[in-house]
């Protein structure tokens, strides 16, 4: 890897990191739903910009169809499911916990895409689960059902990242590939009208928000334009120069970003016991994702 891909890959971690502390400003003003449409909606309107000017191909060839619903797992439901747990956990909590969606990968697709676990995987998703109760157990939210409510809308959201990534590939890889960029922007768009009857339905029967809120709206247009536009961009031209797997390594890197973030910003802090869990999640991924070596085994047979 070359500097400039190290430069990136920080640069992605960053401002994924922030994702993080914005949602977790904006939810508890504007709610979960709000926030999740304007994110998405941005997201749509920040990628539509960056193709045009661009002038990127908008050929979705046969896969329109396959991109919209891709959007709806890949980016509505988890991001809504973020910005409630934003209500209720820590931007650090809600990073690390983001960071089990490789696990997550390897139970659906264990379970329902036919695919192999080794006894190494096999070992860090039981390792990762250990952590996640560890984290559970020293929530530093209002209370623990709220941060049990919390973790498992952070695991809905990284479930939904494994389906589709599995179903990226059935729909989209193996049946002639479509430009990343493209199938991103298709996902926004598909994310925007699944959510936008929920946003219509909360700001007209929902409680009464204040929408004059300068710094709320600051965060949801980085979040949507940044943290999803811009980032989208940045991690498929990372994915083009140094891989899928070595691009996966920016699990790692952002939830110290966010710790960091929401501590400079919010004064959040975090205990030894998140720590720990936090480490011990950390790991459990890399035992997943890291390749296995394979041996050889060469038979030989006699010469006649």
């Amino acid at each position: 890897m070359r500097i400039s891909d190290y430069i990136r890959l920080l640069l992605l971690a960053a401002i994924w990191g922030a994702s993080f502390l914005f949602m977790r400003i904006a939810a508890p003003e504007f709610g979960a739903i709000n926030t999740a449409f304007l994110r998405v909606f941005f997201g749509f309107v920040g990628l539509a910009v960056i193709l045009f000017s661009i002038k990127s191909s908008f050929n979705f060839d046969g896969k329109f169809k396959s991109s919209l619903i891709l959007g709806v797992i890949n980016s509505g439901l988890p991001f809504f499911m973020y910005c409630l747990a934003a209500r209720w956990l820590p931007a650090g909590y809600s990073a690390i916990l983001n960071a089990t969606t490789p696990l997550m990968g390897a139970l659906i697709g264990f379970a329902f895409f036919g695919e192999k676990l080794s006894k190494r995987k096999w070992g860090g998703v039981i390792l990762g689960l250990v952590g996640i109760m560890i984290i559970t157990s020293v929530g530093e939210s209002h209370s623990t059902n709220e941060t049990i409510a919390g973790v498992v809308a952070c695991l809905v959201a990284t479930g939904c990242y494994g389906v589709a990534g599995f179903l990226t590939r059935r729909w989209i890889s193996n049946k002639g590939g479509l430009d990343p960029k493209t199938v991103a922007f298709g996902s926004q768009i598909g994310a925007t009208l699944f959510l936008l009857p929920f946003f219509i339905w909360s700001t007209t029967t929902g409680p009464t928000i204040n929408w004059m809120q300068g710094e709320v709206w600051a965060s949801v247009l980085a979040v949507g334009i940044i943290c999803t536009a811009f980032a989208y961009i940045l991690y498929f031209r990372l994915i083009a120069d140094i891989g899928p797997l070595r691009s996966l390594t920016v699990t790692f890197l952002i939830p110290p970003f966010a710790v960091l973030w929401s501590y400079l910003a919010l004064d959040e802090t975090i205990n030894e016991g998140f720590i720990v869990g936090a480490l011990i999640v950390c790991v459990s991924v890399w035992l997943v994702v890291s390749p296995e070596k394979v041996r050889a085994t060469i038979k030989s047979e006699a010469v006649k």
